[in-house]
């Protein structure tokens, strides 16, 4: 029988789906436990991961047997696709079935940066003060102009309710044909790089992180941005420069930033982003929700259970 090993958290009807015609070994914290995780996929035919097991090095070498990796998730990065490929390993990730929830955490980000300060004002009402006035120079979403730095499936679906919303939509990939046919399926006009970070008033990212992606916003393209603008990355860590956006916030150079991911995760307590104002911090969590939890295990248990079927 076909031996699956999932070394992270996963959806646990489609735990037992696969349970019903595999061996499967399904122990979340196998993921900081080297040593148990060599022992484990040293006989196993399939490893289901999220984004914190590496699959690389080591621990791939070891896993001989092994003929298929699933992605709980849509980012490859953790994966060393090159060695999985010169094996015959297939890579299954979980393409589109995270894509709602991301989408909605943008559009909450950026609804929430362009109040201000508004959901700051919890403690100081509750303690009897009514700081109305200083709360009352929020801005509407409304009429904005979003540009999404990255238009596949993701940027795609962000697109089609941000422009339910009212938002004005601009759009930026290199992997996309200006006249393809998406842009004005989704309502989004094409622009360079550059020219988007000048006319956004909300930059999304939504590209994965390659070589060519590593701080991506940095310095100098941050310097470019519409001057009040907001920024959400809930793409990949590294693709924004953590110092340089810091420095942007405390300048009051841009007027808000939320960040789902971070170059190093869990971040550091004493980041150069811990003391930025107007900044929204959380832990990787804008594709994870009960429903996004649930199509994206069941997708993959799916995916990998057809195919160690094949693979017969």
């Amino acid at each position: 029988m076909p031996r699956i090993v999932i070394s992270e958290n996963m959806d646990a009807p489609a735990v037992a789906l696969l349970a019903r015609d595999f061996d499967v070994d399904y122990r979340p914290a196998l993921v900081d436990d080297p040593a148990g995780l060599a022992a484990a996929l040293g006989d196993s035919d399939a490893w289901i991961v999220r984004n914190r097991s590496q699959v690389r090095g080591e621990a791939l070498a070891g896993a001989g047997r092994l003929r298929v990796v699933g992605r709980l998730g849509v980012g490859l990065d953790n994966i060393d696709l090159a060695a999985c490929a010169a094996r015959g390993i297939e890579v299954i990730p979980a393409t589109g079935a995270n894509a709602e929830s991301v989408a909605e955490y943008v559009l909450a980000m950026a609804m929430i940066l362009l109040r201000g300060a508004a959901y700051r004002s919890t403690s100081a009402v509750a303690a009897g003060r009514w700081p109305r006035q200083m709360l009352s120079q929020g801005r509407e979403i409304a009429g904005k102009t979003m540009g999404l730095v990255g238009f596949g499936n993701i940027g795609r679906v962000t697109a089609r309710k941000a422009a339910a919303m009212g938002l004005r939509l601009v759009g930026h990939d290199p992997a996309v044909a200006g006249d393809a046919s998406a842009w004005g399926e989704c309502g989004v006009a094409p622009r360079g790089l550059d020219a988007l970070l000048a006319e956004a008033d909300i930059v999304s990212l939504h590209v994965p992180l390659v070589p060519e992606t590593y701080r991506l916003i940095g310095e100098e393209r941050i310097a470019r941005m519409k001057p009040g603008a907001i920024l959400v990355n809930s793409a990949r860590g590294g693709i924004v420069d953590e110092a340089a956006l810091a420095r942007a916030l405390q300048a009051g150079r841009l007027a808000g930033a939320a960040l789902d991911v971070f170059e190093d995760e869990p971040l550091a307590a004493a980041s150069v982003l811990a003391d930025a104002p107007n900044l929204i911090l959380t832990p990787h969590i804008a594709g994870v929700t009960q429903e996004s939890n649930e199509r994206v295990s069941g997708l993959v248990a799916e995916r990998v259970a057809a195919s160690l079927r094949r693979q017969r």
